[in-house]
């Protein structure tokens, strides 16, 4: 399921950056409940949810790229 290598993405992006859940929710514009539910495997991200969260990895790649 493609969803679920997101999720596993999305949650290496959040340690890597140590944000937490609930800054996590915040950047995305979801509850943490929604954000808790992904990672807990209780739910799956909508179409426009999984477009924000692609978005958001990518400007997160881009960043560490001009970091080093």
């Amino acid at each position: 399921m493609l969803y679920m290598n997101l999720i596993k993405r999305l949650e290496t992006y959040r340690l890597k950056n140590k944000i937490t859940q609930e800054k996590l929710a915040k950047k995305l514009d979801v509850a943490f409940a929604t954000v808790n539910r992904w990672f807990n495997g209780r739910s799956k991200p909508s179409d426009i949810q999984t477009y924000h969260i692609e978005k958001l990895l990518k400007e997160g790649a881009k960043y560490g790229k001009r970091k080093k």
